[in-house]
């Protein structure tokens, strides 16, 4: 995966707990299509963080907390999104706060409990509660379908190593 939807890690407790920053910049080509000026209306440009690439940043978040938990031997994949509630909008200036939870974990899977939270840095900082994101994974290799995948973990590619490994976790 090329597009990573979180920055760094700044908290991992193996198999229990993930904690993971995402800065929004306005230098992110998605922002400028949500939404664009449109000078016919007199509306000025209103640059948001669409609220999927969000639910995609607990996914990631998520993810890597359920693979860590295996040693990254499994191919974690989303199954469900059991639960999204996200309740205001994200602009450039702001970091996102993911907390991934592990609420089960077995040789199928794992199902996390996740909380957004918004820093907003033009408002001095101040920190609040955005949303509940609550997921299903599953491990790819032991699916019910009997198929076969490549042997290399294509799901935690180098990308996310680097991650790992800037955020000072090997």
């Amino acid at each position: 995966m090329r597009w990573m939807w979180i920055d760094r890690v700044i908290e991992l407790q193996p198999a229990a707990r993930m904690v993971a920053i995402k800065n929004v910049s306005l230098a992110e080509e998605h922002l400028h299509d949500h939404f664009a000026a449109d000078p016919a209306r007199d509306l000025p440009a209103l640059p948001i963080m669409p609220m999927s690439l969000i639910i995609e940043g607990m996914a990631q978040t998520a993810g890597i907390l359920v693979g860590h938990a295996n040693d990254f031997k499994e191919k974690v994949v989303l199954a469900k999104v059991s639960r999204a509630e996200l309740t205001c909008d994200v602009t450039p200036g702001s970091t996102l706060v993911y907390t991934a939870d592990i609420e089960r974990l077995d040789e199928t899977g794992a199902a996390t409990r996740g909380t957004v939270e918004l820093i907003n840095h033009a408002d001095g900082g101040s920190r609040s509660t955005i949303g509940q994101i609550d997921l299903m994974f599953s491990h790819l290799d032991r699916n019910m379908a009997g198929r076969e995948f490549p042997a290399d973990n294509f799901v935690f590619g180098e990308a996310f190593r680097t991650l790992l490994r800037t955020s000072g976790i090997e």
